[in-house]
């Protein structure tokens, strides 16, 4: 029998490297059972999915660009070049929207504005018409 049939020497490998090996696998078996009978902490909280579409009030086009943000822990997303925009927040009773421009192409050029959910239901969606400045 050839020892290169086997990818570790083990017959030349000192009695101190084996156990340091064995010992390691052991320790990383054990930390992926613990880490598949816990894992991660579940989200036990309903969320809301706040998504839609941010427009120009003149002109109808999409607009890039806008941050829309929920007070509740700050989540928030930011339109693209279609004017389209998604994010989760928590659900609450009433969520406040902040609707501001922060495309740092544009400097600026659309009003900021703010609005409230009352009572989301699991998805909502929002056509936002944004005032130019």
């Amino acid at each position: 029998m050839t020892t290169a049939a086997f990818p570790f020497n083990f017959v030349f490998m000192k009695r101190k490297q084996l156990r340091t090996l064995i010992g390691g696998l052991s320790f990383t078996t054990a930390l992926f059972v613990f880490q598949a009978c816990y894992g991660m902490p579940q989200d036990m909280q309903d969320d809301v999915l706040i998504r839609g579409k941010v427009v120009s009030l003149t002109s109808s086009q999409p607009v890039k660009g806008i941050k829309v943000e929920s007070d509740l822990y700050e989540h928030f997303g930011i339109s693209d070049s279609l004017g389209e925009f998604g994010f989760y927040t928590p659900w609450a009773h009433s969520l406040k929207l902040t609707i501001e421009d922060t495309d740092p192409d544009s400097d600026g050029d659309y009003l900021s504005k703010d609005t409230v959910l009352v009572d989301p239901v699991s998805s909502e969606y929002l056509h936002i018409a944004i005032e130019e400045k």
